[in-house]
């Protein structure tokens, strides 16, 4: 079914179009909301009550095209995982500053995109809360800091510390490959 069509299908309440456009989105989805959130159940979660948000607000949404829709749907899941971690408290933002660790590009070319998805998710919530939203949602220092309820330095602060942690754990995770490499020769 075209997704303009199964739009109005699930806008006049059709579950099962909501339950198809769910199907379509789910995988995408569920893989934002885990680089938000540390475990797959609360990932889960903060998924299903994004598609309920989607279907709630779907009457004042207006179809575009397949790219608007996805980046709406985003948007909801990316609000709801920030919802998320300021009511459990997992959003605390450290003030202080990380320094630049260089690293071998070369580092990046051995690693699969699990691997690198797995890295995110070991981050500190707050330091992975904003590389998401800069690094893989787009949204500026301004935007984040408004989402976030931080100054724009904080924002800043935090991703400097985000990539500095991260390729920490490339150098470890890069460790790790080398000796798993020699050990298969």
């Amino acid at each position: 079914m075209e997704l303009e069509q199964l739009l109005k299908e699930c806008k006049r309440g059709s579950v099962t179009a909501q339950k198809y456009l769910y199907d379509r989105y789910a995988v995408s989805m569920f893989l934002l909301c885990r680089r938000y959130v540390r475990s797959d159940e609360a990932a889960e979660e903060v998924m299903m009550n994004g598609f309920l948000k989607c279907f709630d607000t779907l009457p004042q949404f207006q179809y575009v095209n397949e790219a608007a829709t996805v980046g709406w749907i985003r948007k909801i899941m990316v609000s709801q995982c920030l919802m998320h971690l300021r009511h459990h408290s997992f959003l605390q933002v450290a003030l202080d500053e990380a320094t630049e660790i260089a690293i071998d590009e070369e580092v990046l070319a051995h690693l699969s995109a699990e691997e690198i998805f797995k890295l995110i998710t070991q981050l500190p919530t707050g330091y992975r809360t904003v590389f998401n939203l800069y690094a893989i949602e787009k949204y500026s220092h301004k935007e984040i800091s408004e989402q976030l309820g931080i100054s724009e330095g904080t924002s800043r602060s935090q991703l400097s510390k985000a990539k500095a942690m991260l390729q920490q754990l490339l150098i470890s995770s890069n460790s790790d490959y080398a000796f798993r490499r020699m050990g298969s020769k």
